[in-house]
């Protein structure tokens, strides 16, 4: 089993909302707060929120005074963002890889919920990291919310099934070389193939993600384990990377 190369295209759509209906709205809030807590970013800073989504960070950043513009690359992401109260006219289509802006043009940036790591090869993500440090201002701090790669591997669950609205849901999850994979079935049965869709993405360890930051010319300062600022371990739920642009 493998996916397609920009399995990103198909699978963050309206299958992905019905599955996915109600993100943890808490859980946003305390991410937002660990990055303004952490970073010294300051109300009327102009932030980028990298790969937003439907707008749950977003919405957060926008009611603590940041002027915060979030770009994301799929279409029903976006809408779905746009019926958030106060996103409206701050949202752009675009990928990661090749970002609408200007030199320096942000204070800083965001990028939450592992939305990292998508792409059908490293120099991608390599690509992705450039286009930050192009963005943001020198001394700009950064935010990166990714998994922790040891902590997901320990953990896999290869098989799981549940229902959305009446409608089966079988996912399958597997590692291969240095990605993790996922296939997700939705309804099918009765002589009726089911819709297939697909995730993966690359297992960089804590080290191997801050030396490509680095050789970004980003610097990682401190490395937290969870939204409430706990300190990074083995068997942290995830890997928060709080760093500047140097």
């Amino acid at each position: 089993m493998t996916a397609p190369a920009e399995w990103f295209r198909d699978w963050f759509g309206e299958a992905y909302l019905e599955l996915y209906p109600h993100r943890d709205e808490e859980e946003a809030a305390r991410a937002v707060a660990l990055y303004r807590e952490r970073t010294g970013i300051e109300p009327g800073d102009r932030v980028l929120d990298l790969a937003c989504g439907a707008g749950r960070h977003l919405q957060r950043l926008r009611g603590a005074g940041l002027r915060a513009v979030g770009i994301d690359l799929s279409d029903p992401l976006l809408r779905a963002a746009r019926d958030r109260p106060g996103l409206a006219g701050t949202l752009v289509r675009a990928d990661m890889r090749a970002l609408p802006f200007e030199d320096a043009a942000f204070d800083g940036l965001v990028n939450f919920f592992t939305s990292f790591g998508y792409f059908l090869t490293p120099e991608e993500d390599t690509r992705v990291l450039a286009e930050i440090r192009r963005v943001l201002r020198p001394g700009a701090p950064f935010l990166m919310d990714y998994l922790n790669a040891e902590w997901v591997i320990d953990r896999l669950d290869p098989q799981s099934e549940g229902e959305i609205n009446g409608t089966c849901v079988r996912q399958t999850r597997w590692v291969e070389g240095d990605q993790v994979f996922k296939r997700i079935e939705i309804g099918g049965g009765a002589g009726e193939p089911p819709e297939v869709y697909h995730e993966r993405v690359r297992l960089y360890t804590p080290e191997a993600l801050q030396k490509l930051l680095r050789e970004q010319r980003l610097e990682p300062r401190i490395l937290f384990g969870d939204y409430d600022g706990a300190p990074f371990g083995s068997d942290s739920p995830r890997l928060l990377v709080i760093g500047r642009n140097p």
